[in-house]
């Protein structure tokens, strides 16, 4: 799941909208993810640089997360993240809060034995928007865009015995922001406090081993901005500045042995490429639970 977080990209992997991974009817896999973001050089435009104003940018996020399984064909996600910002130099003050909440409905529509493996195809449907009034125009350390987005996704999966590879795409609708001001300046002079936010693409790779009870991955992710401007030089980012970004990364789920139900997940990627984001590198790990409400038979 990507949160896009004042400049910095945070990426966190449990049981997401990007994976091949289903809950069977009646299951709830539920839990808490806490991740780590740092960087200290970003993207001005094509520019790559650091801000001695700032130092370093961190970001530490909590998340509960979950996924109902409503039948084994279509499942229900959420996750509520919970995000605080600060910086390392000068007199730029972090910010916490309760970010955006978000929902998808993930749907397996097709699986089929296709040469030596299997091919599942899934298509999902999301929307995020903010459960707190949180200050957006103060970048890079707000803790969110402010934004309500809707995202369509389709997913393409292919394992041969336990080796596989998803394929994943989606776009990112995303509305008007308010602030509260009522002027600002893009490439030109803007007399509102409206704020036109580029929609978003979204692309990303996983491969790697998969069998019952362990996960591991290589992935890779990009992300376009279909518009938006470049930040100015020696100006503060803006939220509807075009923001590109290209990570590589890996994660790891396992489920205990003895205690079935218990899942941990981790993981981490790091910024490549980039376009007026931040060079950050993301670190995360959790605990999920797995609780089967299906009646049982007398």
């Amino acid at each position: 799941m990507l949160v896009l977080s004042c400049f910095s990209l945070l990426t966190v992997k449990a049981q997401t909208e990007t994976d091949a991974i289903m809950m069977k009817k009646n299951e709830l896999c539920i839990g808490g993810i806490y991740a780590y973001s740092n960087w200290n050089k970003y993207w001005e435009a094509s520019l790559k640089r650091n801000n001695e104003n700032i130092g370093s940018v961190s970001s530490n996020q909590f998340h509960l997360m979950g996924t109902y399984g409503l039948n084994n064909k279509i499942n229900l996600l959420f996750n509520v993240p919970y995000i605080t910002t600060k910086s390392s130099a000068g007199t730029l003050s972090g910010f916490k809060g309760f970010q955006d909440i978000s929902f998808a409905v993930k749907w397996k529509t097709y699986s089929k034995r296709v040469g030596a493996g299997d091919l599942g195809l899934f298509l999902d449907a999301g929307l995020s928007t903010p459960i707190n009034n949180y200050v957006i125009d103060y970048q890079p350390l707000a803790i969110g865009m402010g934004s309500t987005n809707l995202t369509g996704r389709i997913n393409i999966d292919y394992l041969v015995k336990r080796f596989y590879l998803t394929l994943a795409s989606a776009y990112v609708r995303r509305s008007n922001i308010q602030l509260d001001r009522n002027s600002y300046y893009t490439d030109r002079l803007i007399n509102s406090n409206q704020v036109a936010m580029p929609d978003l693409l979204l692309f990303n790779v996983g491969t790697g081993y998969r069998n019952g009870n362990t996960i591991a991955e290589i992935a890779f992710s990009n992300m376009t901005s279909l518009g938006g401007f470049d930040i100015r030089r020696n100006d503060m980012p803006f939220p509807s500045n075009r923001m590109n970004a290209t990570t590589v990364g890996g994660n790891l789920k396992y489920n205990l042995a003895k205690f079935s139900a218990l899942t941990l997940v981790g993981g981490g990627n790091y910024v490549i490429a980039g376009r007026n984001v931040g060079q950050n590198y993301n670190l995360n790990g959790g605990l999920f639970y797995i609780i089967n409400f299906k009646p049982s038979k007398k």
